[in-house]
């Protein structure tokens, strides 16, 4: 029997509780009165987005205070350098929520899917869907759907071997691979993978633990970003000057020598020839703890593990073999970023009452800052004429990884640039994940001011790169295709 579908309305709905509606809340809540509701709408039982599901071990890159809502402060007292736990992050998602509640009535539907929505007379119709059969409709003037980078957990790679066991950090007994003792392959060299080898190497450093990294990932050094105590007044580099940096030597077109430099300049990485960069932060420690406690690394793509006369075999995309021991456990640790997406949607709906936070239209390189500052946009109302570039990054990733940072780092240059001369300059003094303001005060006036004097010519150059990789790539790379109204 089916269930009738209930209707409701509200004044804002958000589609997806992590970091990226969170922040599209927070800012909502400074336009919204507190008579007016929002209702929030996510397929987890929770907020917190991609948290919920992830690996008991993962740690936050960065320091905690800079993985926030808005400019919510954290409360749990840690020192500003501590790398936040999943539960610690978990924790601090509900913080969020309930500091927007005191502005804003907000409800809840969790536990339901986002089912797509129509619009029509500035109106948004939304549908969504729960497990057990029931349905909603909701109505609202304004839909922001956050679906982010979508990330989705990792199921175990399919094998052919039954004398292997195949699992990911997602659905397996982590104690179980901890106290069991035999090899461990970690399948993949990006965060995961390097989460994942680290604590079995530091739990145990006499633990056998190979790695499978493909082309090799590096990282942005943590200790250079983030330098500790009285060395940030005089030392360290910046994430916004590093990455100006990194797009001063990149037009386009030299993808290989501009990250070449990047790498060997800002950069640290665990395992050989590394030419991979996605965002990732990691300390010049950690980087040397996992390189010697790594007994193999095999710089190919893991295909599968047969079963031979002597025992089971690893196989790889360039015809190599290996052979693993019995028993051996097999971890997928392969991307979570940028890998599953859903349509195109444009960044905002023909009528104006929509706004996208995903990666088939990116306006920015993270989609925390995509909520912030677009949703701030769309409260001002100066979207629809804004001269923005969108960029679908799933397409770049598919087409080349080693431009994709490149590329995405462009297109937030340039649209930083078009927003800074839309929006107060308190929306930008207020962004609690700027990571800038590690630094004292005075090196953040510097860099405001080299910002001030420099970002109409950086924005002109960026255009003039997106445009270039759009041609070379036959990529959605640009403004909207229509006119947006509202």
């Amino acid at each position: 029997m089916s269930l009738s579908t209930e209707t409701e309305s509200c004044d804002l709905c958000i589609v997806g509780a992590g970091l990226a509606g969170m922040n599209a809340l927070a800012v909502a809540s400074e336009y919204l009165g507190r008579g007016q509701r929002v209702l929030l709408v996510d397929r987890r039982l929770r907020v917190g987005g991609m948290w919920v599901d992830t690996y008991p071990y993962v740690r936050l890159h960065q320091p905690h205070p800079w993985f926030t809502a808005g400019d919510i402060p954290w409360t749990q007292g840690h020192d500003r350098r501590h790398l936040a736990t999943r539960s610690e992050v978990l924790d601090h998602f509900t913080h969020c929520l309930d500091v927007v509640r005191q502005r804003v009535t907000v409800d809840t539907l969790f536990g339901w899917e986002f089912d797509g929505f129509t619009e029509s007379d500035g109106m948004a119709t939304v549908r969504v869907s729960a497990a057990d059969g029931r349905t909603r409709t909701i109505t609202t003037p304004r839909l922001i759907n956050a679906a982010g980078f979508a990330v989705t957990p990792n199921d175990p790679l399919p094998v052919q071997s039954h004398q292997v066991r195949s699992v990911s950090p997602n659905f397996c007994d982590v104690d179980e691979i901890a106290s069991d003792g035999a090899p461990v392959w970690v399948i993949g060299g990006g965060k995961t993978g390097m989460d994942t080898a680290h604590a079995l190497i530091t739990a145990d450093p006499h633990r056998e633990v190979s790695m499978v990294a493909g082309s090799g990932t590096y990282f942005l050094s943590r200790d250079e970003t983030f330098p500790r105590g009285r060395r940030r007044w005089w030392s360290g580099t910046p994430a916004s000057v590093s990455g100006a940096h990194m797009l001063s030597h990149f037009d386009g077109t030299n993808e290989d020598e501009a990250n070449r430099w990047f790498r060997d300049t800002y950069g640290v990485w665990p395992t050989q020839g590394a030419d991979t960069y996605v965002l990732g932060i990691m300390s010049a420690a950690e980087s040397r703890a996992i390189a010697a406690g790594l007994r193999e690394v095999a710089m190919d793509r893991f295909t599968d593990v047969v079963d031979g006369p002597d025992g089971p075999v690893m196989t790889f995309a360039s015809g190599q073999r290996r052979t693993v021991a019995p028993g051996s456990w097999i971890i997928n640790c392969t991307g979570y970023v940028l890998r599953d997406a859903g349509p195109y949607q444009p960044y905002l709906s023909p009528g104006g009452s929509v706004l996208s936070i995903q990666l088939r239209s990116a306006t920015m390189h993270l989609t925390s800052f995509m909520a912030y500052f677009m949703t701030h946009m769309l409260y001002r109302d100066r979207l629809a004429d804004a001269p923005l570039y969108e960029m679908d990054a799933i397409d770049l990733r598919a087409k080349s990884k080693v431009i994709l940072p490149f590329g995405i780092l462009c297109l937030s240059q340039h649209n930083l640039s078009v927003m800074f001369e839309r929006l107060p300059n308190a929306v930008f003094l207020r962004c609690g994940s700027n990571v800038d303001s590690w630094y004292p005060l005075t090196r953040q006036l510097r860099g405001s001011l080299t910002f001030l004097l420099r970002h109409r010519r950086d924005r002109d150059n960026a255009r003039r790169t997106l445009d270039t990789l759009r041609e070379r790539f036959d990529l959605r790379c640009g403004p909207l295709a229509a006119p947006h109204v509202r």
